[in-house]
């Protein structure tokens, strides 16, 4: 099993590259929503996404990598803020 961290990491790095395919490829995420709303409704091949609705989508995907990328810088400097603790730690024994 993962630790803590390792798991941490992981799913940043997932939510990343979640959020750079929806900023780079908008229309996947509406093909998605698609197949996902056609068990439910009825001619719902026929819906088509505008275009403030794509920029909308990149937006989101534009915001969910800096999410993410942040976390992923915050996990670092956090693991560096520990080693250097516990060298300091040692160190005064």
């Amino acid at each position: 099993m993962f630790d803590d961290q390792k798991s941490r990491a992981l799913g940043a790095t997932v939510v990343f590259v979640q959020g750079l395919a929806t900023a780079l490829f908008p229309q996947f995420s509406v093909r998605f929503a698609r197949k996902i709303i056609s068990k439910n409704f009825d001619n719902s091949s026929e819906l088509e996404a505008k275009p403030t609705y794509l920029r909308r989508l990149r937006a989101i995907g534009v915001g969910t990598m800096a999410a993410a990328g942040t976390d992923l810088l915050l996990q670092d400097a956090s693991e560096t803020d520990v080693e250097s603790t516990q060298t300091a730690e040692s160190g005064d024994t």
